[in-house]
């Protein structure tokens, strides 16, 4: 009984010497174009990028009707986080099998513009007019965004 009551103390003692989870966010703004016009409506989420679990979703937004973006979310990590945008588009597909999956590209957000201690980024990352109509590095189809 005695091991069990020192096991829960020693327990607790590690539980509350751990550091606790810190608030980081960010914040990306951009414009997006397809065949020469702004690309509307166009699926964006903001992630924290996960090594050995499932990415933490921080935010999601579409575009507006000139193709603008801005997303904003935070999360609470041990570690700093990775922030990530894909973006999910039809720009450029001819219809039949390539229009029930979207393509879909990633965006690796800099360090610098991670704000710790705020749920809300002091700094925005602008991604700049990106044209659709072009091929991404890594990009590929998605049928479950």
């Amino acid at each position: 009984m005695k091991l069990l009551v020192c096991l829960a103390i020693c327990g607790v003692a590690t539980v509350l010497s751990l550091p606790s989870r810190e608030v980081q966010s960010v914040a990306v703004t951009g414009r997006l174009i397809c065949d020469g016009k702004p690309a509307t409506s166009v699926k964006v989420k903001l992630y924290d990028s996960d090594t050995f679990t499932l990415d933490d979703l921080m935010g999601e937004t579409k575009t507006d009707s000139d193709g603008k973006l801005l997303v904003r979310g935070f999360a609470k990590e041990f570690t700093n986080i990775d922030p990530k945008i894909n973006i999910y588009h039809h720009c450029g597909d001819t219809g039949g099998l390539t229009q029930k999956c979207t393509k879909k590209f990633s965006i690796q957000i800099p360090k610098s513009y991670i704000t710790h201690k705020k749920e809300r980024a002091d700094k925005i990352f602008d991604v700049g007019t990106l044209n659709l109509n072009a091929k991404f590095s890594g990009e590929g189809r998605d049928c479950l965004n």
